[in-house]
């Protein structure tokens, strides 16, 4: 017999069985404080780690996986057709997912940044994929948890992380968190697209599970006659039985059907949740063959223009491209090349790269169309004849075109927003003839700008420009630049005070637009001019050594007992920040 046959094998014997069946029933009981704390735990490191987009902080929470014990008990439950255990564990997970999600949109609403991160937007468009991974993370956790433990417990962790129970929950708390907060159809989003992966992990291990235990035959007469000793003496079964039993539908669902129903109502949901995973994965699948069709475009349009238009016909170098992006509507296919150029292209070269290209692609050239941007790089042959019939348009002067654009970049980015707590100290313009512009956003923070918001910052800044060829890189200066101590009752500022103010100083005549605020403690025992000292102290120093003026220094009375003096950076004042040009010359 088969059931025989795979319980021998694996070496799960009777007094096995029993055990493990036990072991699943007593570990939902819900007045166990470690359980709560577990699940309180994982909850808030997953959370954390999701917001700041940590990998390993998420794996931490993955590890504790304190919810893998009751989806188990719910297969067993079907399994045995244990109506008293499957009630039990679905109160456990309700209760486990509910102060779960609540600790996390507690968490959410404390912090005062909340940003969408990778980690975040990967667990909210689950797949079939995702339902496969959890169908055989939940067979080797169902064999691992019957097995004795041997070689196969170390298998548990991998488990754990791989089916990763807890994040989805915290995904739903987050995007609860931000519906409260910020925007109620995003955050609603969010939350329903990591409910779906939690609730398809759920169906699938309770699935598996269900089959190992049918397979070791886990629900014989004489495993149901031990847990029908323990159940007798148990507190928490016998108030489920009692409140069962007050149900009218209790005799119909004793035994929760027969083995055909409970297979065919788990098979059911599965299939329910089968059609958004399925359309998931094929949205995926579209996005990835875009991509790809994309790329190989992009590929081709580059090599034909490397191969034949980058060069003279003696091999000196003409031009080559700085950027190419590509767009189709309507099965017209735009090429658009920002290229750098010593010689204009006639019309005649570039009807002519279209029909290469058009060749190389296997499109007819008429749905194909190219959109040449040139940047002059020689005196010679700049511009096209000019018809007579034509007025010549006024010529702007190097000095007028520079000033025209600098108060355009100066209107367009003055107004720029960072996330909090960022605050954005300056823009650096960056000119060469390598690089046609690079922009550098100096901000003053405690914390990095997250990669995504920069993406998004940066995105956001070449939009305003029109410029989607432009580098935008960031600068942080951190706004907390350490404590300057002081002998007792004294003001003299020692050699790493000094240091500290030399550090605060470059700073401070680089970006005009910082004050550093001076926090000056004292001890109970010291007199209260010492505060006046050490402070007149410090100013002095940075003005008469640095020439740092009077509106960039400030300072006042620390509530510390101790004899220091705490270094701050602000921004001084709102409006618009200089630019700083700085071109390149090679």
């Amino acid at each position: 017999m088969f059931r025989h046959w795979f319980a021998k094998n694996l070496g799960v014997g009777q007094a096995r069985k029993e055990q493990v069946y036990l072991e699943i029933c007593s570990s939902l009981s819900l007045d166990d404080v470690s359980y709560w704390i577990q699940v309180l735990f994982a909850a808030g490191i997953a959370t954390l780690g999701l917001v700041l987009n940590s990998p390993a902080v998420i794996i931490g929470a993955m590890l504790i996986s304190p919810l893998m014990g009751g989806i188990l008990a719910n297969g067993l439950a079907l399994a045995a057709g244990d109506v008293i255990l499957a009630m039990r564990a679905l109160l456990n997970l309700f209760l486990s997912c509910f102060v779960a999600i609540s600790f996390a949109v507690i968490l959410v609403s404390l912090l005062p940044f909340k940003e969408m991160t990778s980690e975040i937007l990967a667990r909210t468009r689950p797949n079939i994929l995702d339902l496969v991974v959890a169908l055989f993370s939940g067979a080797v956790g169902s064999v691992a948890i019957c097995k004795e433990p041997k070689g196969v417990a170390t298998s548990i962790p991998g488990v754990a992380i791989a089916v990763a129970l807890m994040p989805p929950l915290c995904v739903v708390g987050y995007g609860i968190g931000v519906a409260i907060s910020l925007n109620s159809v995003k955050g609603l989003q969010v939350a329903s697209g990591g409910g779906l992966l939690f609730f398809t992990n759920l169906v699938a291990i309770t699935f598996t599970a269900m089959l190992v235990f049918l397979s070791l035959h886990i629900d014989n007469y004489q495993v149901k006659e031990k847990v029908r000793e323990w159940r007798a003496t148990h507190q928490e079964s016998i108030w489920m039985q009692k409140v069962l039993e007050k149900l009218p539908a209790y005799g119909k669902l004793r035994r929760i059907g027969s083995l055909p129903g409970r297979l065919l109502l788990i098979f059911i949901t599965i299939g329910a949740i089968i059609f958004p995973l399925n359309r998931s994965l094929s949205q995926l699948g579209r996005e990835i063959s875009l991509q790809q069709q994309e790329n190989r475009i992009r590929s081709s349009a580059t090599d034909v223009w490397q191969k034949n238009f980058a060069t003279f016909a003696d091999g000196e170098p003409r031009s080559y491209i700085s950027n190419i992006s590509t767009l189709e509507q309507n099965n017209k296919l735009t090429v658009q090349l920002q290229v750098f150029t010593s010689r204009q292209y006639t019309p005649e070269e570039q009807n002519s790269y279209i029909q290469q290209l058009a060749s190389r692609l296997r499109r007819p050239p008429e749905l194909l169309a190219l959109k040449l941007i040139e940047i002059p790089t020689a005196s010679s042959e700049l511009l096209r004849p000019v018809p007579d019939e034509k007025p010549p348009e006024p010529v702007m002067t190097i000095a007028q075109l520079q000033s025209s654009f600098l108060q355009e970049v100066q209107s367009v980015l003055g107004d720029l927003q960072l996330p909090q707590p960022a605050q954005m100290i300056n823009y650096e313009l960056i000119t060469s003839p390598v690089v046609p512009l690079s922009i550098r956003l100096v901000y003053l923070s405690e914390r990095d700008i997250d990669r995504d918001a920069q993406t998004l910052l940066a995105d956001n800044v070449r939009t305003r420009l029109d410029f989607q060829s432009a580098r935008v890189s960031m600068q942080r200066i951190a706004s907390s630049l350490g404590n300057i101590t002081f002998d007792n009752e004294e003001s003299v500022i020692t050699p790493d005070g000094t240091q500290l103010l030399d550090s605060a100083a470059q700073i401070l005549r680089q970006q005009p637009n910082l004050r550093l605020e001076m926090i000056v403690n004292q001890q109970e025992n010291e007199p209260a001019e010492i505060v006046q000292e050490r402070s007149q102290a410090l100013t002095e120093y940075l003005q008469s050594k640095w020439q740092i003026g009077s509106d960039q220094i400030a300072w006042q009375s620390g509530t510390e007992s101790q004899p220091s003096a705490i270094l701050q950076l602000t921004v001084k004042s709102r409006r618009n920040p200089p630019v700083a040009t700085m071109p390149e010359s090679r």
